[in-house]
């Protein structure tokens, strides 16, 4: 789901970008704002980071001592994307194996459906492989599926979520393009 949080943050700014016009200052906040953001990926609380939709407020600069740079003290509006489970979502495969399916979903690069979890859906080897239903419906590579996270795991070395998903349950599965 879609988060939007307001969030504190502390920008710094080096001494060479500060000016005495104030809408350079405010530029240049606002820059280092979104470069520090977006190089935060994600965190398990409020899940992967997507914007910053405004700068609410910008507190009184600190100079640094021993780096010259001036700390700001920023409040700002962000939008965030967080799985959970019981949310029903969409998703495209990227990867079908033996065993089940892997997806992509916004953000989420690795969200996997096993086979189990797939009803009436039977493996077909081959050099694509796929998964096929008795009513020849098709799950593989770049097939875009609905389904509902049954389960979600924060790594936090690689700062990503997992997520466990289900097919099992009504207008779950393969959605066509037409």
């Amino acid at each position: 789901m879609f988060l939007k949080v307001e969030l504190p943050w502390n920008v710094m700014i080096p001494a060479e970008n500060m000016d005495a016009k104030g809408l350079m200052l405010k530029r240049a906040i606002l820059i280092q704002l979104l470069d520090a953001f977006t190089a935060k990926k994600a965190t398990k609380e409020l899940g992967y980071y997507l914007g910053v939709t405004s700068l609410d407020k910008i507190g009184q600069g600190k100079i640094r001592e021993h780096t010259g740079e001036v700390m700001f003290p920023v409040v700002f509006t962000g939008l965030t994307f967080k799985i959970s489970q019981g949310e029903i979502l969409e998703g495209v495969v990227h990867k079908v194996l033996k065993q089940g399916v892997f997806l992509k979903c916004g953000p989420v690069e690795n969200v996997y459906i096993h086979c189990l979890k797939m009803p009436d859906y039977k493996y077909i080897p081959g050099e694509n492989p796929i998964f096929m239903s008795d009513k020849m419906s098709r799950i593989q590579v770049e097939t875009k599926v609905r389904f509902v996270v049954i389960g979600e795991r924060w790594m936090e070395v690689e700062k990503e979520f997992q997520a466990l998903a289900s097919l099992e349950g009504d207008y779950l599965g393969p959605i066509s393009e037409e």
